[in-house]
């Protein structure tokens, strides 16, 4: 029987090794819902055996009746149809039928709306499956985050009409934040909200490049302040389709055809203010942001997992001077090196789920103020504090890393399987056009170095790995740990050395080789705590220390000389702006 979550030797590796009792307790709050909701574990036990449960049978789903038809998705893509509507390919309305009919459409919502309260891990782990079938699915089944941002930031009234049909998948959602003008710069977003007399709002202004924009609840980043300028003029809106929303067009994209990529226009549409005015993006959207980041990191570790497969099968069974081509020295390098990538991206994202789980869980407790003592309290404040941190490091971290990982897997299994892998005849096509724009949408992997860089000079990279590396390790595993903590003392003489250059640019010029130097040292620590735990994995370690320590050097060396002719001289060394050239607007 076919299942991607039973055949996957890796995925099932970490769902062992992560402590799900714990993640159970939390999300569960000590299993106090199972008086009240008949499908709430009643301990922590029930927990990780309904978690193993799902995700078999959604690995099933994802195997059987999602895979088979995205090719045909690909090719059919969606129909925007004269009176506005969207309709989906056939395979995705099927897949979407079949998994609101499984319950996992409110995966991460709390059971008093029909949800099943699960884990962000839990989620993660579904949108890695789902996107091994087809990562266009993922577009639609990851937009749970809309749900997830009503249930953390919306009033009582909101949560009560919209969650249930969310959790059911009655209802769709998008997050509808880029317009054509700002792009990226959200903060100069200028979709206009007017507040009326009577304390409702109405919306008017142009959306583009918006993921399922054709859903029935639209998340909307809108300007509320007029004279405010920046992020601090803008609020989040719901707004429900209707005549008021016109889906001006479906994009024509290089990939992920099954999901449709809309232009919206707004006409006086009514809008429901989601939480506090002038928050929108500075807490809600980034929120919500940082969760969709999640999701596309998980999404790039399926679309690699899908390729990397067929290069692997390929590899073994294509035969050249009378031999495999899996035993020529090139394509193993390349086999190896794309799984070992596969390996490191996923194990990262996962962990970094993990760490947004222990930080929602404190959040929560915060929130919710009962606490034993004023020490318990205390603890948990400065936890949720270096969790804060530690997240919004490891978050753009995963996405980066996690999706131009994608990209260089599907390249190279193309390279494995050469000619035939450049042909329809194969999915490596289809599935490097899906990949290709991981490292582009929910933020560029330019942009997520930016506030992964900051951590790094600020110090949470080190924190992390030395809490990472604080423990007893197993003789065979001890090296290689002392030679991660050496690695830190590496990356503070880097930071020393950007600090003391008189041009900010400086900074930002090696911001992604800093950024690449903390991943190799985190990755290690990750894979270190695996091969501690499970003796036969040390091999990974050792080549990942073995191949990456060497561009750990490579990039210290170059951060520290002081080559800036890029800046200095980049006119000369991009050439003249090209003539008819096509145009940025």
């Amino acid at each position: 029987m076919q299942n991607f979550f039973l055949d996957n030797e890796d995925i099932r590796f970490l769902f062992r090794h992560f402590d799900w009792r714990h993640l159970a307790s939390l999300v569960e709050e000590d299993f106090r819902f199972a008086g009240e909701f008949d499908i709430a574990p009643r301990d922590a036990d029930e927990a990780v055996d309904n978690y193993e449960m799902m995700l078999t049978q959604f690995g099933e789903l994802a195997a059987k009746e999602i895979a088979p038809t995205a090719e045909e998705t690909d090719q059919t893509g969606c129909t925007l149809h004269e009176d506005g509507t969207v309709s989906y390919a056939p395979g995705t309305q099927k897949a979407m039928e079949l998994i609101s009919e499984s319950g996992m459409m409110g995966t991460t919502l709390p059971y008093r709306f029909g949800g099943l309260n699960c884990p962000n891990l839990f989620l993660t782990i579904t949108n890695d499956l789902i996107s091994r079938a087809d990562a266009s699915l993922m577009n639609l089944y990851g937009l749970q985050g809309i749900g997830e941002t009503i249930s953390e930031f919306g009033d009582e009234d909101l949560k009560q009409e919209y969650l249930y049909d969310m959790a059911s998948g009655a209802k769709s959602g998008a997050m509808v934040l880029t317009e054509p003008e700002a792009g990226s710069d959200l903060q100069a977003a200028n979709v206009e909200a007017v507040e009326q007399e009577d304390g409702t709002w109405r919306l008017d202004g142009v959306k583009r490049f918006i993921t399922n924009g054709c859903g029935e609840v639209l998340l909307v980043l809108a300007r509320s302040e007029r004279d405010t300028p920046g992020g601090r003029g803008l609020s989040l809106f719901l707004v429900e389709s209707g005549p008021w929303v016109k889906v001006v067009r479906i994009e024509e994209k290089m990939g992920i055809h099954g999901s449709p990529t809309c232009e919206l226009a707004f006409t006086d549409a009514p809008a429901k203010l989601v939480g506090e005015r002038q928050q929108g993006l500075v807490k809600y959207v980034m929120a919500l942001m940082y969760g969709a980041r999640i999701g596309v990191a998980a999404q790039a570790c399926g679309i690699a997992e899908a390729a990397y497969r067929v290069a692997r099968e390929y590899g073994n069974q294509r035969c050249q001077f009378g031999t495999t081509i899996d035993s020529f020295p090139a394509v193993m390098e390349m086999l190896v090196e794309s799984r070992v990538d596969l390996l490191a991206a996923r194990a990262l994202v996962y962990f970094s789920s993990f760490q947004v789980d222990l930080f929602m869980s404190a959040t929560h407790k915060l929130e919710a103020g009962e606490f034993a003592d004023e020490a318990e309290a205390k603890k948990t404040k400065n936890d949720s504090r270096l969790l804060k941190r530690i997240t919004g490091m490891l978050t753009p971290m995963s996405k980066y890393y996690c999706a131009e990982m994608s990209v260089r897997v599907t390249d190279d299994a193309i390279a494995v399987m050469g000619g035939s892998g450049y042909m329809r005849e194969y999915p490596l096509e289809r599935l490097y056009r899906d990949a290709r724009i991981t490292p582009i949408y929910e933020g560029t992997s330019q942009l997520q170095i930016v506030p992964a860089a900051g951590a790094v000079n600020s110090g949470i990279a080190e924190r992390l790995i030395r809490q990472m590396l604080d423990r007893e390790w197993p003789d065979a595993v001890a090296g290689y740990a002392e030679q991660i903590l050496a690695g830190i003392d590496e990356i503070n003489e880097v930071i020393a050395f950007v600090k003391e250059q008189p041009d900010e640019n400086y900074r930002r010029l090696y911001a992604r080789k800093m950024v690449d130097m903390a991943l190799v040292l985190i990755i290690g620590a990750l894979f270190a705590d695996h091969a501690a735990a499970s003796p036969e994995r040390e091999t990974i370690l050792r080549y990942w220390m073995g191949t990456r320590m060497p561009d750990f050097r490579r990039n210290k060396e170059l951060i520290t000389s002081g080559e800036q002719t890029i800046l200095e001289s980049f006119e000369e060394l991009a050439g003249p702006v090209p003539t008819g050239a096509v145009s940025a607007q």
